[in-house]
């Protein structure tokens, strides 16, 4: 599998549009555009998350998780997680670590320079046992036992 957006590339600063409109930051927390293809046969879904690792918490900060994408779907726009674009019917946008469903962007401790991990799954069933107060370590939980393949993009915010 490959993963693309149109606002990064791999290795890239987050552009500011993605990055938390709070806890002293002022982006505008719009999901990026991504894009996917070589999916691999079988695949009856799609699971995105965006993680970082680098969190002060001991277990990283989940700051999206869409499960459910239909197995057609090869994209979304910028905004889709952030209620400014549409989803794809059926999808479901589980709990971040920001305490809610939906996009939540880069918002670093300062001084601190972290990754954003964005990864997309192609999972062998249409859908997974998720809903909008899940976790994510319960989506992680989830994907780990349905995944066929999956591809990463990894940006850099300080």
């Amino acid at each position: 599998m490959k993963l693309f957006s149109q606002d990064f590339n791999d290795g890239d600063k987050l552009p500011e549009r993605q990055v938390f409109n709070g806890m002293g930051y002022k982006g505008e927390n719009l999901s990026p555009h991504l894009a996917w293809d070589d999916v691999p046969p079988g695949t009856k879904s799609f699971v995105i998350t965006c993680y970082d690792p680098d969190a002060p918490t001991g277990s990283g900060w989940w700051h999206w998780g869409v499960a459910n994408l239909p197995a057609d779907a090869r994209t979304l726009p910028e905004g889709a997680g952030s209620g400014k674009a549409e989803l794809p019917a059926g999808s479901v946008q589980t709990r971040t670590d920001f305490g809610s469903s939906g996009y939540g962007g880069a918002a670093p401790p300062a001084g601190e320079s972290h990754r954003y991990i964005f990864t997309v799954y192609a999972i062998d069933v249409e859908k997974l046992d998720v809903d909008e107060n899940a976790s994510g370590a319960y989506l992680g939980f989830n994907v780990h036992f349905h995944q066929l393949g999956s591809a990463s993009l990894t940006a850099m915010y300080s």
